[in-house]
């Protein structure tokens, strides 16, 4: 009975065994199934396009996964307008948001090359009527392109534009500082000068950074200056 006991627990383990093999062997093949995504970048957004149009004009052409569009300068945003519906009654209809570029993940890197060689350079409307039937798809591929490095570019972005507003702001506060103090002493200044009080302040040249003009002018002069040593220098050596 114990030797019959010991065998079946063996063939148990062994298929508990070859179980586990054949999972991973399966998982093996199914990681070696899975297809690379692949990116597609649009140098150009067309008015009134955003991501959810845009994700429905190309998923016909594979599956997408994710779509980011680079937001226009505030400066470029188109403020809202005020429609009247009738003589009594406003509306304020929100102004379209503004995109500059984007980037599209295919889930395939077939799709993205399928659409980066047929869609660029064609008409993104088919009927006359559309939004987008004058506008052009600009459609490039980008190979060895990963999400990663778009989020590593737009956080690096960002980091840059937070220093560029530190900087700026501790120049104004320089300036203010600087304005203020000015102000206060050529007040002082000027009380003196009304009780007949002698100051031994001199007010100190400021020297400004010279143009471009004045620049071009100095070079032009500098190199008549060295032709007319040089002239010199061959007349006495064709004398001597």
């Amino acid at each position: 009975m114990e030797d019959i006991e010991d065998k079946n627990s063996d063939d148990s383990q062994s298929e508990f065994l070859n179980k586990e093999v054949d999972d991973n062997e399966e998982n093996k093949n199914v990681k070696k199934k899975k297809k690379k995504s692949g990116i597609v970048y649009l140098s150009q957004i067309p008015k009134y396009m955003n991501c959810a149009i845009l994700k429905n004009l190309l998923s016909v052409h594979g599956e997408i996964g994710r779509v980011y569009l680079q937001l226009a300068p505030k400066d470029e945003q188109a403020k809202s307008k005020t429609v009247k519906k009738d003589s009594k009654e406003k509306k304020n209809i929100r102004a379209p948001r503004i995109f500059t570029e984007g980037w599209v993940e295919f889930e395939s890197k077939k799709a993205a090359k399928f659409v980066a060689n047929n869609l660029n350079g064609q008409a993104i409307g088919t009927r006359k009527g559309r939004r987008f039937y004058d506008v052009l798809w600009n459609i490039k591929y980008l190979p060895r392109f990963k999400w990663i490095h778009l989020s590593e570019r737009l956080a690096y972005e960002k980091a840059v534009h937070k220093q560029r507003l530190r900087t700026e702001i501790s120049q104004a506060k320089r300036e203010s500082t600087f304005f203020s103090y000015n102000l206060d002493r050529s007040k002082k200044l000027k009380l003196k000068e009304q009780k007949g009080e002698i100051s031994n302040f001199v007010v100190p040249e400021i020297k400004q950074r010279e143009t471009e003009m004045e620049i071009v002018e100095k070079k032009k002069k500098n190199k008549k200056q060295n032709n007319v040593e040089n002239d010199r220098k061959t007349f006495l050596k064709s004398i001597f």
